[in-house]
Parts: structure tokens; C-alpha cells; sequence
């Protein structure tokens, strides 16, 4: 590839196959639909690990949480550790953020770019304290808040990804043109992120009574592992849905959110059209992680699950082969090295592999953060995905035959054999038990320090971060 300007747009909790070229039945994503049909698709795409503050710090070094030791929402990325942000400003690139960040964000933190716009972090330099309790289930505040705001409207997070879109408009229109080098844009929405609240225009085109319902919804149908009830003891939305009704409504809210996303990648795209930029830009969507969207009972991220770990990835522009669709598995890591590479720099030390290799090496996801007793592990090799627990029972699934997850194969004696080369696989990468270990003792060192259990217990639970200009509510 020649060297080339590099926009990365990123929304959060994204599901991958919600969008129409992902062959979804109903979401509508004509922005997307066109990116794609004129890049690649990747359709085993995952992220480093299902929850916003520790994949976006893995996103931005390109090595693995267990690397770096961003555990969970209350470990935020301080620029401690070099970034792709870092390397790109290093080499006399302009690199640009506008929007979420989810870092730390103190004054002394240099984080790598050479500007951020409107950034959205952690709060007050924290983040989220309760994940850091692990020896216990507390469950979370806000949820019911969450649940009565699915729905037709407007909320804080619309109102910022607007903002986020004019800024990157402005910055196209009077200063991209300007750069004497490739530069990189990093675009990062917060939708469609809870409040499910979706603007009425796109909310209205899934407000139906025959929405179908999630798929393992019923009760009798959820699969019962203890890594799950310990989740669903801590976040439990769906405990505030009381009908088929309100199961819908938030439903609706999500797809609508998804289209939203869908129609600022539009205005995005349009806008490197109209500064004469689309020979010389590529151009890659994905998200920080996906959404469990009612599957199994469960909503939210934080689980090894498609839905949840599964990201959408999809790269156009020059030199990108077009309406290709590619099924190796990737990493989000994998996109850190690609942005290097697309700017003409080295990629080494970031990332697996190459998105466009023919390398199929295992990807890897893990998880030691909110609703957690057992640090969590996924493998995904070949059509295979195996799912470790520091403390529980594992999960496999041949996702050739069963893509949904419907019947996990951990228990078949017939698939021993699989189960043990692929947890070979994990543990040539690391130790899990060593892993969860070292996580619980970070956990509790930073727990101490912002005053043990009780303190972080009464701080509460504000539900979702807050953009720049808005207090948390707490609850």
C-alpha cells in the first residue's frame, strides 16, 4: 500500500452483523452498505475485550489488555505506553481525535495526538470504581433508568455525536487539505451506546409490533453458566422489561441508534467527496465492542458471545480490494497496525497480524471487568471458538455448523480433543490463572487507593459516561 490519508470512525457497542451488508433482515445501513460494497468486509472481527475502557487502550497500543494492564472502565489508557497515536505524530503526521476517547484525560496525560477535539473520558479521571470490587456481585444502579429510556428521543449522546460530526466536518472542509504528509482522523461516536434512545426519524423505522424478539429469550431457553448468572446478578436490565412490549421498544431503540451511526458515516464519507479527498483516503469502520441486545436474557457487552465480542470491521479506499469479504479472523489490534501501515509507517510491535495477509493466526479476547468472578478468555481458531474461565467450566462452539452458539460442545467427550488444542492455544500466549491473578491484585491496589469497597460502593453507578459539558448522575 501506498501511503495515505487514514480516517478511523468508531462507534460504541456496535453489533457486526447490524447492518445490511452484513445480510441483517431489517437494520437499515445504506452508508455502510456502499463502504462496503467498495472496500472489505470482515466477518470475524472481535475485540480485545467486551467493554469500552479496556478495548479502546488495546485499540490504542495495539497489544492486549493482559499487556498492558487496562483491566476494566476504572484502568483508562494514561499515554503511559506507546500508542499508534504516538508513533504516527513521532513521524511529523498530523493525527487528529474527535469525540470518545475513554482515557484517563488528566492535563498531564499526553496520549499521542497532535489534537483532540471534544474528547470524551473517563470520569474524573476514574472511570467506573465498582469493576474494580471482584471477589463480589454488587449489582449496578441505573439500570432501570436505562430500561425507561429506551425509546423515540433524543439524549445527551445523540446530541454529542452530532457535534462530534460537525466537528470532523469543519476539520475536512478548511484544514485536511493543508497537510503536507498522510494524515489520520480518528472519528469516534458514543452510539449506539445505552440510553437507547434513538432521534424519532430512525427509531420509527423499527417501532413494529412483529419485531422479532431475541433469539434464547425465554427463560427456559437461556443457557445457565455461572459466568453468566454472575453478570446477570449485577446488570440486570432485563429485569425492567416487563412485556414483549417494552423488549421491542428497546430493540427499536438500538437498530434506530445503529442507523443514526449509519447516516453520520454517510455525512462523513460525503465530506471527503466534497474536499476532493476520496482518491487519496481510506476509509475503516468498526466499534469498540458489540451488544448482547436481549440474546440469552442478557443486554449490555461483557461476554465472550458474538453479539458481544464480535466488532464490525470494514476498510475502503485506495489499494483496499473492493466488495471483498474476508472471513479470517482479525483483532481490533489488528486495525492499530493497519493505521500505521496505511500512513507508510512501520506496524511492528502493534497488532497480530495484517488485515490483508493470509495469516490465521488464533485471535484473543478477555474480559476481568464489571459483573466478573472469573477472569474470561476467548480463542477464536478456524471455525472454532473456546472460552476459558480462571474459575468455571469452559464453553466451546463450532461456529461452522452452529453460528448462532446454540450448543456448546465443552462437555462432549467427542470434542476433547478440540478442546485441548484449543486451549493450547491460549496458554502459548499466556497463563490464564497468572493472568486473573495479577488482575485482582491491580484491581485491589487501585481499589485501596480511592478508599477500599465501601467508598467506591457509595460513589455509585452513573449508567454511562458523560459527554464533555455534563455531569454524571449517579444513582
Amino acid at each position: 500500500m501506498q501511503p495515505a490519508n487514514t480516517i478511523v470512525i468508531m462507534a460504541d457497542e456496535f453489533r457486526r452483523d447490524a447492518m445490511g451488508c452484513a445480510g441483517h433482515p431489517i437494520v437499515q445501513t445504506p452508508h455502510l452498505d456502499a463502504l462496503a460494497a467498495r472496500g472489505t468486509r470482515f466477518t470475524a472481527a472481535y475485540t480485545p475485550s467486551p467493554i469500552c475502557v479496556p478495548a479502546r487502550a488495546a485499540f490504542a497500543t495495539g497489544r492486549q489488555v493482559h499487556e498492558i494492564g487496562t483491566w476494566c472502565n476504572a484502568h483508562p489508557y494514561s499515554g503511559n505506553i506507546e500508542s499508534w497515536h504516538h508513533r504516527v505524530r513521532a513521524a511529523g503526521h498530523h493525527v487528529r481525535s474527535i469525540g470518545k476517547l475513554h482515557f484517563r484525560g488528566g492535563p498531564e496525560d499526553d496520549t499521542g495526538f497532535s489534537a483532540s477535539d471534544i474528547p470524551m473520558n473517563v470520569v474524573g479521571g476514574v472511570g467506573d470504581a465498582l469493576g474494580l470490587v471482584r471477589d463480589e456481585i454488587i449489582p449496578r444502579g441505573a439500570t432501570d433508568k436505562l430500561a425507561a429510556m429506551a425509546g423515540p428521543g433524543e439524549s445527551d449522546y445523540t446530541a454529542y455525536d452530532r457535534d462530534i460530526l460537525t466537528h470532523c466536518r469543519q476539520w475536512l472542509d478548511e484544514e485536511a487539505q493543508k497537510q503536507d504528509r498522510p494524515w489520520v482522523l480518528f472519528v469516534s461516536f458514543v452510539c449506539p451506546h445505552y440510553p437507547l434512545t434513538a432521534p424519532q426519524e430512525f427509531y420509527d423505522l423499527y417501532d413494529r409490533p412483529d419485531l422479532p424478539m431475541p433469539k434464547l429469550y425465554a427463560e427456559q431457553d437461556r443457557p445457565h453458566h455461572p459466568f453468566l448468572s454472575d453478570f446477570a446478578g449485577c446488570v440486570d436490565y432485563d429485569a425492567h422489561f416487563k412485556s414483549e412490549a417494552d423488549v421491542r421498544r428497546a430493540i427499536a431503540g438500538y437498530y434506530g441508534l445503529c442507523s443514526f451511526i449509519d447516516s453520520q458515516v454517510g455525512a462523513i464519507v460525503e465530506a471527503v467527496e466534497n474536499a476532493g479527498l476520496t482518491e487519496t483516503t481510506r476509509v475503516a469502520f468498526t466499534s469498540d465492542h458489540g451488544e448482547s441486545l436481549g440474546a440469552r436474557g442478557m443486554w449490555g457487552k461483557s461476554n465472550m458471545y458474538e453479539e458481544s465480542a464480535g466488532i464490525p470491521l470494514i476498510v475502503a479506499g485506495p489499494s483496499v480490494p473492493e466488495a471483498t469479504v474476508e472471513h479470517a479472523p482479525r483483532s481490533l489490534i489488528d486495525l492499530s497496525r493497519f493505521v500505521l501501515t496505511s500512513a507508510g509507517l512501520p506496524g511492528d510491535g502493534f497488532g497480530t497480524m495484517d488485515l490483508f495477509s493470509d495469516e490465521q493466526e488464533p485471535v484473543i479476547s478477555e474480559y476481568h471487568a464489571t459483573g466478573s468472578l472469573s477472569g474470561a478468555w476467548m480463542v477464536r481458531h478456524k471455525n472454532w471458538k473456546y472460552v476459558h474461565y480462571a474459575l468455571y467450566a469452559p464453553q466451546l462452539f463450532d461456529l461452522g455448523a452452529d453460528p448462532e452458539e446454540l450448543t456448546d460442545l465443552a462437555s462432549d467427550p467427542a470434542y476433547a480433543e478440540v478442546l485441548n488444542i484449543c486451549r493450547g492455544l491460549l496458554e502459548a500466549r499466556l497463563d490464564p490463572q497468572a493472568v486473573h491473578d495479577r488482575a485482582l491484585a491491580d484491581q485491589g491496589k487501585r481499589l485501596a487507593e480511592l478508599g477500599g469497597r465501601d467508598a467506591v460502593v457509595k460513589r455509585g453507578d452513573f449508567g454511562f459516561s458523560p459527554p464533555p459539558g455534563v455531569d454524571p448522575a449517579f444513582s
